[in-house]
């Protein structure tokens, strides 16, 4: 199964060109919606919602009939999702390979979004070679070294501030066998107007913008929250938007050391704003969703339950089983 994320979402198009951050801000994409949506309400038990509810608090969300229907499709020929029938209602949960994978990033976004560890001054580089006729395994390769937290400092040179943990170094021995080298050091810096620092490979002017968007878009709403004037589909629909949009900070910024950056980083800020935003809208949002579903639904209605940030850094459990999902 593939990613239920793409990271084209964050870094769209990233070729042998200069870094460049995300070119879509206007909204986000009905996929992204619709997975953020199943897992923040189903997570738990991976309950079927009947594809008539999903379509509807899509709908809520700005998104059309057909993109709604679009977006159920190719998510499950992509095994994102997976349907069921019963007469002429067809309902749709998520696939116990995504609610896996979900789990799992949930877990990450948050960790990754905390405080940065002690830096020891060393730096991960990742050296690779591939000729310009296999274009497509060069993008797997920097799509994968996106999502493991290292930028490009040059074409074939990409790098990390962190050493390699067990899952890393898995990932690393996997990508392009006989094509890849990778280093640890420490920087050395030399008497040049032209030199460039290894933190250079991060443009940390456009995350700094990212930051201070996320924080101009949703501090305005935190005291309707907090109020408990943010209700029905407005609720669900602002939860939505803030995990879908607050779960691309962790590739933007890979907990970068706080010794490389600007006094004041926003990390911490946006973390703290994020969870105040989505715990704060877990009950009116979950009750909203329950009764969107109850429109749809036969006698025995689906398990929904919205979860909280802790929730998902302890481990979002299936309750009838008790076996936890898989997270790293």
């Amino acid at each position: 199964m593939t990613s239920p994320f793409d990271i084209e979402e964050i870094y769209p198009d990233d070729g042998d060109r200069p870094l460049r951050l995300p070119r879509r801000q206007a909204g986000n994409s009905p996929q992204g919606v619709t997975v953020t949506l199943l897992a923040d309400y189903t997570l738990r038990t991976r309950a079927a919602l009947p594809s008539a509810a999903i379509v509807a608090l899509l709908a809520e969300s700005g998104v059309s009939t057909a993109g709604a229907r679009t977006a159920i499709s190719r998510l499950a020929r992509r095994g994102v999702i997976e349907g069921s029938r019963q007469g002429r209602r067809s309902s749709y949960r998520l696939s116990p390979a995504a609610a896996a994978n979900l789990s799992a990033g949930g877990s990450w976004i948050l960790a990754a979004t905390g405080a940065a560890a002690p830096w020891d001054g060393c730096w991960t580089l990742v050296a690779f070679s591939l000729p310009q006729d296999r274009a497509a395994q060069r993008r797997a390769l920097r799509g994968q070294l996106r999502w493991l937290g290292y930028a490009p400092l040059y074409d074939g040179l990409w790098l990390s501030p962190y050493d390699l943990t067990p899952p890393v170094r898995e990932q690393l021995a996997q990508l392009t066998p006989g094509a890849v080298t990778v280093f640890r050091g420490r920087h050395t810096e030399l008497d040049s107007l032209g030199h460039r620092a290894p933190i250079d490979a991060w443009d940390i002017e456009g995350i700094t913008r990212h930051y201070e968007a996320f924080l101009g878009r949703w501090r305005p709403l935190l005291p309707e929250v907090r109020s408990g004037r943010v209700v029905g589909a407005a609720a669900v629909r602002a939860r939505t938007e803030v995990m879908d949009t607050f779960r691309r900070f962790p590739i933007l910024d890979p907990r970068l050391p706080v010794e490389l950056l600007p006094a004041g980083w926003l990390r911490q800020p946006a973390r703290e704003l994020f969870a105040a935003i989505y715990d704060g809208l877990a009950e009116p949002a979950e009750r909203h969703v329950r009764t969107v579903v109850a429109r749809f639904a036969d006698d025995a209605q689906p398990t929904i339950r919205a979860h909280t940030t802790t929730d998902i850094l302890v481990g979002l459990v299936d309750d009838e089983s008790s076996v936890p999902t898989t997270r790293y």
